[in-house]
């Protein structure tokens, strides 16, 4: 019988009716303490799993969700996935995880195969790179859907959208080290076509031009958000006359940080003796390397929690905020700051109420930008000049 368990056999088991169980099954709040320790007796003596996809198809509504990402191995995307997990298990859903290839010509195939099987209610995209467009017509066709993408510019999305605050996090970086009192200050760049990296340069310049300083193209160098290109940065600079060499650099990623460390020790070149350092990320090595990497934090679990709850929001316009989870997370980002929200036609202030706002049908006037703040996180790497 175990094999083949239903939840009308668990109803009968237990007395009591077949909505009853599902009620308990979906941690609905306003259920007795004693018809669900009835319920569950029955559902742990016979070890009872819930098919869910069916659950879901038999109601014309599935309690799964999907998880879109690049290879696991990036490096933000494990924190990401956390902040979703953690998020999740506080509800009634389950997530359906997702990882492909990018480079593989084929995944738009991969996707049309996966959304075909209708088993998810809405999805998540995680950094989707050039799957972008195929994904947002999918959404224009009606599938909920939350992107968290700073390869290009927010307003271009017609989805509801969740990043950071790049422009203010290259600043922090930059003016850090002004106040330290350095002046040649080297920026190794994110690719071009990143909108976050044109942002993290953006800062880097207002710091400068603050401090009345101008952005020297000698101290500017291209990278690819990659250990090889810090390296290869690396060995550009410090090939150099000692007197052209920067005194701090802020690099637009921990990765080609760690490239440039990498070189630095390879050369007996000092950090931050000899020149300062500043990443961005504050991936989970960074704190590890020597020495520790002072780095701009972005709230990786953060942006996951707080992506899958307003994708939740959009599947089931009544779905109730887990408290909690809700209240810690708005100061996880380390820095005990509440994120800043940017919300088309919504104040700032009124992000709560755009986040439950009904997300489908969604039109561009009702597009939810949300933007969490980044923080500086000082280590060894950087001290006065």
């Amino acid at each position: 019988m175990d094999e083949k368990l239903t939840i009308q056999d668990i109803a009968r088991l237990a007395g009591v009716s077949k909505s009853s169980v599902s009620r308990v099954l979906n941690n609905y709040p306003a259920i007795s303490r004693e018809l669900r320790e009835r319920v569950m007796r029955v559902v742990r003596e016979y070890n009872f799993v819930p098919n869910v996809t069916a659950r879901g198809l038999a109601g014309g509504k599935t309690r799964l969700v999907g998880v879109l990402t690049p290879p696991l191995t990036w490096p933000a995307i494990p924190e990401m996935l956390r902040g979703v997990a953690e998020y999740i298990e506080r509800t009634s859903y389950e997530m359906v995880l997702y990882s492909i290839n990018f480079e593989n010509p084929t995944h738009t195939d991969v996707v049309d195969r996966i959304l075909s099987l209708r088993m998810v209610s809405g999805l998540l995209a995680i950094l989707p790179c050039d799957l972008t467009p195929h994904l947002l017509k999918h959404f224009e066709r009606g599938l909920p859907m939350v992107m968290i993408n700073d390869q290009e510019p927010p307003e271009r999305f017609p989805c509801p959208w969740v990043g950071v605050d790049n422009r203010t996090g290259g600043y922090l970086a930059t003016r850090h080290l002004l106040e330290l009192g350095y002046r040649r200050i080297a920026h190794v760049m994110g690719p071009k076509r990143y909108y976050c990296a044109q942002e993290r340069f953006e800062g880097y310049c207002r710091a400068l031009r603050e401090a009345g300083l101008e952005p020297d193209p000698e101290l500017l160098l291209q990278g690819e958000f990659d250990p090889a290109s810090g390296r290869r940065c690396a060995r550009e600079l410090f090939a150099r006359e000692r007197e052209r060499w920067p005194e701090a650099i802020f690099v637009a990623n921990d990765q080609m940080a760690y490239g440039l460390l990498e070189v630095a020790e390879e050369q007996g070149i000092q950090i931050p003796q000899d020149v300062a350092l500043v990443g961005f990320d504050d991936n989970l090595v960074s704190s590890h390397v020597r020495p520790p990497l002072t780095t701009v934090r972005q709230p990786f679990s953060q942006m996951g929690a707080k992506a899958i709850e307003l994708l939740l929001t959009m599947v089931d316009p009544d779905h109730v905020l887990p408290r909690a989870r809700a209240a810690e997370g708005d100061n996880c980002d380390g820095a005990g700051k509440a994120p800043s929200t940017l919300a088309a036609a919504a104040p700032a202030a009124d992000s709560a109420r755009a986040l439950r706002e009904p997300a489908a049908p969604y039109h561009a006037d009702k597009t939810i930008h949300i933007q969490l703040e980044t923080s500086l996180v000082v280590r060894a790497s950087s001290v006065p000049a």
